[in-house]
Order: structure tokens, then sequence, then C-alpha cells
């Protein structure tokens, strides 16, 4: 039975990862308020926004209440339609309650200005807590809306439109069994400085006996000939040449279906039109690997349009192929037993010259043959 590892990369790029037991937890991410607020939930970022403003609304409202109730300007002969028969000076003008003193808080802070209540030279108290609510508002609006486009161009956003393939694929490249996935940009705004990277997870033992279940190993890829560095124009296929430097290196076909790892996927790069570094994560267990199958092309040539078009409708799509079923190691030594430790290509144009020739194949190539196309 085929043994699927618990993934420590979601497809979409989340982390299965939860913590527990950590001490001190809310102090320290009250420490750091501005990131505890970007990576909070949309609802809550947005209820923080609304809470607070109508909190200092009410809080400074209250504030302007005291100190016109310790004026008196809230005494009966005081009020504004009993100032002018009284002669009486008021702190605020048209201040009759607490409900015009919110009114009256919700204009200073945020500069409306609408003419009816004004601050009078009567109380120095309430000319400092005028000013004192002007700076408060600019800097609450400035840091609130420091949040929320935070969290609107954060990299995680522009990760969303970076696509991985469903699956990861295993065929012979060059006489070589390589792994390949694809990666893909929906946009039209490129990613420059692309790069890709790949690090397999799986249990190993040391040489004491530890056992260590996440050890991380990277992995080398690339695309073609350009290395890791992409030129992310169009969907690309990302390889790694499966050799004697690779971890997969004494794996065969039936040892990828049972055995238990996981390979991460990780995309970086910076966003053409923001200048901001973003990172798409993927992930491929074994079960999601298919040994002999190879990624149909995309990327064709439009001569109307005279231009590349790129169909995503075949993105996942894959062709199977014949490929050997042992492993690369096993691969390679059949390789120089079959070519007497000469190299695959000139072997191959020989073989195919003495075969048309001939027609005749020796026991020794037959056998070889069946170790290449032998089943599961």
């Amino acid at each position: 039975m085929r043994r699927v590892r618990r993934r420590a990369v979601f497809k979409n790029g989340d982390c299965n990862v939860v913590q527990k037991h950590l001490q001190r937890r809310r102090l320290r991410f009250m420490q750091d308020m501005y990131t505890t607020m970007v990576d909070w939930q949309w609802r809550w970022t947005l209820l923080a926004f609304a809470l607070s403003f109508i909190l200092s609304w009410l809080f400074f409202a209250l504030i302007w209440w005291l100190i016109i109730y310790t004026h008196g300007d809230l005494e009966e002969l005081h009020l504004p339609d009993n100032q002018e028969e009284s002669g009486w000076a008021p702190c605020v003008s048209a201040i009759d309650g607490f409900t015009s003193c919110f009114l009256f808080s919700i204009e200073t802070q945020h500069t409306i200005g609408y003419g009816v209540r004004t601050t009078s030279t009567e109380c120095p108290e309430a000319i400092f807590m005028m000013c004192f609510q002007s700076i408060y508002g600019v800097m609450s609006s400035a840091f609130m809306a420091g949040i929320v486009f935070a969290k609107m161009t954060r990299a995680k956003q522009r990760a969303q439109t970076l696509l991985f393939s469903k699956q990861a694929v295993i065929c012979q490249r060059d006489g070589s069994l390589s792994l390949m996935f694809r990666v893909g940009d929906m946009r039209k705004s490129h990613i420059i400085g692309a790069g890709v990277r790949a690090q397999l997870i799986r249990t190993k033992s040391t040489k004491e006996g530890e056992v260590m279940t996440q050890f991380f190993t990277e992995l080398e890829i690339g695309s073609d000939d350009s290395g890791s560095d992409l030129f992310f124009i169009w969907p690309m296929i990302i390889e790694h040449k499966i050799d004697e430097n690779s971890p997969l290196y004494n794996l065969n076909a039936t040892d990828m279906l049972h055995d238990r790892f996981e390979i991460v996927v990780i995309l970086e790069g910076t966003v053409e039109s923001t200048g901001q570094s973003t990172q798409a994560r993927s992930s491929y267990i074994n079960t999601e690997i298919l040994w002999g199958h190879r990624f149909d092309p995309v990327v064709l040539y439009n001569k109307d349009l005279q231009a590349y078009e790129i169909d995503y409708a075949r993105f996942n799509e894959t062709t199977q192929v014949d490929t050997p079923l042992c492993s690369a190691r096993e691969l390679n030594e059949i390789y120089k037993i079959q070519e007497g430790f000469r190299t695959p290509a000139s072997h191959t144009i020989r073989s195919r010259h003495s075969s048309s020739s001939s027609g005749y194949q020796s026991p020794q190539d037959r056998r070889l043959r069946w170790q290449l196309s032998v089943p599961l």
C-alpha cells in the first residue's frame, strides 16, 4: 500500500505548522503590533480600523465634555440659546450636550470644520486639546492607512497568480533520468530576477542512531541551460537531473511509490509593477510524481497574432513516454555495461547501425533491455 506523507507545505503555499506552548506570546505579538495587524484576517483588520476611529471619537468627546462641563458651559443660562442674553463666553461655541461634543470631536480630529462649532480663547485647555487631537488624528489615519496598504500589497497576494503544476514528472532527458515540474505566471507584468529553489524533506538516520524526521536537502535545479535564474516571460519547465549528487539517485519507480518524502519548491522575485519582493511556494509528495511522463508544450507561435501564445488549459497536461523503471544508479550501471564505458550517444549510433545491418541482438543485450522495461 502507498504511504502518503503528511505534507509540510500545502499546494497553495501555506505552511502546515501549528505552534503551541509559546511563553509570553501575546506580549511579544503586541510589541510588534504593526506586523500583527498586517497578519490578521481581513475581518479583524477592518474591525480594528473602524474601532480605532470610533473609540477615539468617543474618548475625545468625553474629554471635551469634561472641559466644557467644568467651565460651566452646560448650565441653563450658559447654553447657546441664552449666551447672547447672559453675555457668557464659552470654551466652544454651539455646544449643548454630549452629542454636540461628539460631533465637534469628529470635526476636530479630521479637520472637517463646518464653521458652526469653534474654539474660543476663553479656555487654554480647550486650545491644547484641539492641537493634541489634530495631531493624533493625522498619526492614527496614517497608521491605519499604512496597515491597509501593506495588507493589500503584500507578497502573498501577488503569489496567487504564480502557478505550479499539480504533478511533477520523471522521464529521461539526454539519457539521464530527470525530475521536472512547471511554473507559470498569469500576469503580463513580469517577475524581475526570478529564481527558483527546491528542497527535499525526508527522514534521515545518522551514524550515531539519531533519527531526523524533517531533514532538508537542497536539490540542484534549473531551466534548460540557464540555471535557477529565470527569464520568466512564459511557463518554464524546471529540471532536477538525478545524478550521483542527487538524493533520488537510488530510488526506482517502486521505491518512489512506497517512500515517504516531500519536495518543496519556492519561486522568488521582484514584482515589476510595485518593486516589492514576492515568494510563491508549493510542494510535491511521492504520490504526486508521475514516473514515465513528460509535460506537453504550452507555448506556440501564432502567425495571425504574430506573437507567442500560451495555452494555460494544457499547463498540467502530460504525455506518457517510455522510461526505464530502474533507478538512476542502476541505469548508469547498465549504460556502462552495455556501452563498454563509452558515451551513451556514440554507442546508440553504433548500435542502431549494427542492428539495421544484421538485426541480431546478443543475449546480454536482451537481458539489459528486459531490466530497463521490467514492469512494477
